[in-house]
């Protein structure tokens, strides 16, 4: 892989709450490289939506450190912010909620142009977003249209054409298209494959269908409880995952392949709550392979293999 476009280092976030702080993100590191499609996986409540949203300062981090091609992202004010947005972009998960109902398709996708004063007259910005629909497989008619218009696929679509409005180079799919019938997200993970190969585009791919990232990334990022477990490349952490936790997250998912079948692990317990994570290794609680050691000592990631990293202090052992 080629340099890392974002880098990310010891980020955290915390939601101060009456009941007492969540800890939603929490010291996470990680590299992006450039052109790539890295995959960020993990049960709902793991932190995925926040660290994505934190990355384009929707919801500004608590600590640690987020660099976009040598640019630190925390530390840039208001204006500075903005003028990045043009480089970084979000395809947000529902499509049904994230189009305002009040627009038509042109003024969706068009209210980014104005923002960003790109295009010299309005029957320019008409031709680019006339293109843009055409681009991700709608029509040009289709500008004078409203949301409730259009399917659910036709929507994402759309909220597609609005991220790529202004030309980023790096963009975050949130859960983009887990509100979609099967059929319908294989069409836009190989349009977003399309994209990505057309405009060099780099993409964190929050989901939590392991089927869809084995599909559509180069690396993967297994979060839980807002830590990182496991991360690595795509073969590497499908073919032989590291870490419990990735285990029993593979175990889980449907493979129709018998030969590719692996014995089932079956986590017992619920998520724990972030407002009480547990001390040490915060996976203990539902780990079959814990230990004394997993209950007092907090695991770092470290050296899995090539290409892989795992937080794990019986790393090796299982």
């Amino acid at each position: 892989m080629t340099e890392p476009l974002l880098k990310v280092r010891n980020l955290s976030k915390v939601f101060p709450t009456r009941a007492g702080e969540v800890h939603a993100v929490r010291d996470v590191s990680f590299d992006v490289p450039k052109g790539a499609i890295v995959g960020l996986v993990g049960e709902s409540g793991s932190g995925k939506t926040t660290l994505g949203r934190c990355l384009l300062r929707l919801v500004e981090p608590t600590s640690g450190s987020a660099e976009f091609d040598g640019t630190e992202l925390t530390t840039l004010d208001g204006r500075a912010m903005k003028a990045m947005r043009k480089r970084m972009q979000i395809i947000f998960q529902d499509p049904f909620s994230s189009l305002n109902p009040r627009m038509r398709v042109k003024d969706i996708i068009g209210e980014a142009l104005i923002a960003h004063k790109i295009g010299s007259s309005t029957g320019d910005r008409r031709d680019r977003v006339a293109a843009l629909l055409e681009e991700v497989g709608l029509s040009a008619e289709h500008m004078n249209r409203f949301p409730h218009e259009f399917s659910g696929g036709q929507r994402q679509r759309i909220g597609i054409a609005r991220a790529l409005a202004v030309d980023p180079e790096f963009i975050v799919a949130d859960e983009s298209v887990s509100a979609l019938d099967v059929s319908v997200q294989a069409q836009i993970l190989n349009l977003m494959l399309e994209l990505r190969e057309r405009r060099g585009l780099t993409i964190l791919f929050i989901a939590h269908d392991l089927s869809v990232v084995e599909y559509l990334c180069d690396e993967i990022i297994v979060l839980y409880l807002g830590r990182v477990m496991e991360a690595g490349g795509n073969r590497k952490v499908y073919d032989t995952p590291a870490h419990p936790y990735t285990r029993a997250l593979l175990s889980a998912a449907p493979i129709p392949d018998p030969d590719r079948r692996a014995e089932r692990v079956v986590l017992t317990g619920e998520l724990p709550s972030p407002l009480a994570p547990p001390p040490g290794c915060v996976f203990h609680t539902r780990c079959n392979f814990a230990n004394d050691g997993c209950h007092a000592t907090e695991p770092k990631l470290q050296r899995a293999g090539p290409a892989q990293s795992a937080a794990c202090l019986r790393l090796g052992e299982i």
